[in-house]
């Protein structure tokens, strides 16, 4: 063998196992925030036991984790174009263990939801991490690598589930936050290792500290009005001031985005057919799907008066395993087949499929083997062929010069989407209660409501822009210079 040869494929292999430690390394900064939502959902109801709280506080604890991720995604995902993608992670790593640690000790449910707001904050790990792969990898690698962190969007193969049920079952919903606080420190210390530091792309931006904050004040006054209004009563002036305080602060943003130096969303970019509706149909999505799969199936299915009475273990296993593990195996696939066939087709593709799953799940509640198989049929489509083509689509066709900015906006919708399913879900659940607590009419109006919001997902992603012939990127590797600390 000769000597170049033997380096270069010296070098190739060192390049190889490199990025496959910065995989890994994402792979568990990610998984570290995932499973608080996994993980979490059927323990729930041991929640609500253990810090003697209600139905509606679970739901907006809930609510505000989501809504914090959204917002985390916009401000964190703008952040990173110019002070980097690698700092902005080791903070979202940072920010999630501090949130761990408040819910592991809360003594009640005020301090459990300070917990979660700092939790929701490092969903913005998910964005980062695609921004990084898109300027690493060629338009192929960076599709496979998308469909391996986005498999771990549905938590780890199902077995957190099932963990999160038996540690709900056995010594409490606060052991689930240990797990999550020691895979977050190995995300962290394998970020700052192995990934690498990606020049930021607007690196003279001013922040536009006055747009943010009139985003979070805007999405938090409608999204707990939303979840609170049927518990608060929706004529009350609490929930009116809630309500209509955050539509007028959601107005203020966008008109001062209009005249900001370094706007948080680019208003040209909002208004195309690239964005809008690929937006929608995200906020839809989740709003639907997984307002569903996070709280109105567990806590029916381990209700004992209406619902199927089940275990939290028995319900994990059962409603929550079949999805994760399916997706699992199907997002890396789907990431293979995103840049063959194009995202925008993956995604229509899912929406249309999700609506005729999410069908069957509604009309066939109380069966729960025609619940299980509508489950685990979503692992391919909702799990798969959703979360990663909406995520492929905004990261390839966000503009070259601004390239957080569709993606960091979709990573919020991420969350608005969850926290608006799980706000309607839980309003539509407190609604139907009666004095002995849910009824099973209440759980049926949420399943509704979610088969409405997959509904007109399916209108918003036929109207998404082609992409333009001839717009597919060459498989080249990209010309960065990086460096290793």
């Amino acid at each position: 063998m000769s000597p170049t040869l033997g380096r270069t494929r010296s070098g190739a292999e060192s390049d190889l196992a490199g990025r496959g430690g910065m995989l890994l390394a994402m792979v568990l900064a990610v998984l570290g925030y995932q499973i608080n939502a996994t993980m979490l959902s059927p323990a729930l109801p041991d929640v609500i036991e253990r810090l003697g709280t209600t139905t509606a506080a679970a739901g907006l604890s809930q609510t505000l984790f989501f809504l914090m991720a959204a917002i985390g995604q916009v401000t964190l995902a703008r952040l990173s174009d110019q002070r980097g993608r690698k700092p902005m992670m080791v903070v979202c790593a940072f920010v999630l263990i501090a949130g761990n640690l408040l819910c592991v000790f809360a003594p009640n449910i005020e301090i459990f939801i300070a917990g979660r707001i700092l939790q929701g904050m490092s969903a913005a790990m998910f964005t980062l991490a695609f921004l990084t792969l898109n300027q690493l990898l060629t338009p192929a690698g960076f599709g496979k690598a998308a469909g391996i962190v986005t498999a771990v969007n549905g938590g780890l193969a199902g077995i957190d589930a099932i963990a999160g049920g038996q540690i709900a079952d056995t010594i409490g919903f606060r052991g689930i936050f240990v797990c999550s606080t020691l895979i977050a420190v190995a995300g962290l210390f394998g970020v700052r290792k192995y990934v690498p530091d990606v020049p930021p792309t607007t690196a003279d931006a001013r922040f536009d500290s006055r747009g943010i904050a009139a985003l979070s004040i805007g999405l938090t006054g409608i999204l707990v009005g939303l979840a609170q209004g049927a518990s608060w009563g929706w004529a009350s002036p609490l929930t009116l001031g809630f309500l209509l305080g955050g539509l007028a602060a959601l107005v203020l943003f966008v008109v001062s985005q209009k005249s900001a130096a370094n706007p948080v969303i680019d208003i040209e970019v909002l208004a195309s057919r690239r964005a809008w509706p690929l937006l929608i149909t995200t906020v839809c999505t989740l709003g639907g799907a997984f307002g569903a799969v996070a709280l109105t199936i567990p806590l029916f299915s381990q209700d004992a008066r209406v619902g199927l009475g089940l275990s939290a273990v028995t319900a994990a296993v059962l409603f929550l395993t079949p999805i994760q593990l399916i997706g699992v195996i199907s997002a890396p696939l789907t990431g293979r087949l995103g840049p063959k066939i194009g995202w925008r087709r993956i995604v229509v593709t899912g929406a249309v499929a999700n609506f005729a799953i999410f069908v069957f799940a509604t009309f066939f509640l109380n069966n729960a083997w025609t619940l299980v198989a509508s489950l685990a049929a979503l692992g391919v489509t909702y799990g798969g062929f959703m979360l990663t083509g909406l995520n492929g689509l905004a990261v390839t066709t966000a503009p070259k010069d601004k390239p957080g900015s569709l993606s960091g906006l979709n990573g919020a919708c991420f969350g608005i989407g969850a926290s608006l399913g799980i706000a309607i879900a839980s309003a539509m659940i407190t609604a139907g209660s009666d004095a002995q607590g849910p009824t099973e009419a209440g759980y049926q109006h949420a399943m509704y409501a979610a088969l409405t919001l997959l509904a007109i997902g399916v209108v918003t992603s036929l109207l998404i822009q082609r992409p333009e012939s001839g717009t597919v990127a060459a498989e080249e590797e990209p010309q960065l210079v990086l460096a290793h600390h």
